[in-house]
């Protein structure tokens, strides 16, 4: 149970639940789940009907998160429309970071919960003048435990960890790499500067997520931006085959 704000990953159901508190625990936390993966489904077809390739962007305090946003928003190629949701427990820094690239942005802030929910971001699209095709950067509250259950209708989780933060991360905190489909090892212009083993990360996320990508970054200098580019480019295109649009078109 998360003492910030009261909120729970999904817990695994004992076999025998002696404490009948306990039990009502588990409830409630199976209804919280279960009550955001209804709204989810809500915010996916919404994304599907329009080809929006929604991202959810995870990483700890610190990783760069929106540095990392601002030079990949620059870097799209021509034409390709996108839009920000920022959550942040207060200020909105974040979003004004991004409405300076002339990017539209809404924040969303979270107060004493450590994470964003899906019922939360349904109401921020409703503020976004989302383009069909666009791409969508959740950059959820900076934390790798609480926001690794919660599905917000995107297409993929991407985790963001940096390089001061140490390579066993992975292990530390295995069910937000379990619940991501890519890794961007962030600040690696400072490599030199830290004891951080870039192949011992991606072999420990590998440990909880066999099908885990990795990518190196630096948010900073632009280095190894290009494949995170094409990543993106690639996603996106599978997001556009798969919508209604393709067939409308």
């Amino acid at each position: 149970m998360c003492q910030v704000c009261g909120c729970s990953g999904a817990a695994e159901e004992p076999a025998v639940v002696a404490d009948p508190s306990r039990d009502r625990l588990i409830r409630l936390e199976k209804d919280i789940l279960s009550e955001n993966d209804a709204y989810a489904r809500a915010n996916r077809q919404r994304f599907e009907a329009r080809g929006v390739l929604a991202l959810n962007l995870v990483s700890s305090p610190g990783s760069g998160k929106t540095t990392l946003l601002e030079r990949t928003l620059g870097a799209l190629p021509t034409g390709v429309a996108a839009a920000v949701i920022e959550g942040d427990q207060q200020t909105t820094l974040d979003a004004d970071r991004i409405r300076a690239t002339g990017v539209p942005a809404v924040q969303i802030n979270t107060g004493k919960r450590c994470h964003l929910d899906a019922h939360g971001v349904g109401h921020a699209i409703d503020d976004l003048d989302l383009a069909d095709g666009a791409v969508l950067f959740i950059e959820n509250v900076g934390n790798l435990v609480c926001p690794a259950p919660f599905d917000l209708g995107e297409a993929h989780k991407v985790v963001i960890l940096s390089v001061t933060e140490g390579d066993d991360k992975p292990l530390k905190y295995p069910d937000m790499f379990a619940a991501a489909d890519l890794m961007l090892i962030n600040k690696i212009d400072l490599l030199a500067h830290v004891d951080f083993d870039v192949g011992r990360a991606i072999g420990h996320a590998r440990r909880v997520n066999r099908a885990i990508q990795a990518i190196t970054v630096s948010a900073r200098t632009g280095q190894g931006m290009e494949r995170w580019v094409e990543w993106l480019s690639a996603a996106r295109a599978m997001q556009l085959a798969a919508s209604p649009l393709r067939e409308a078109g």
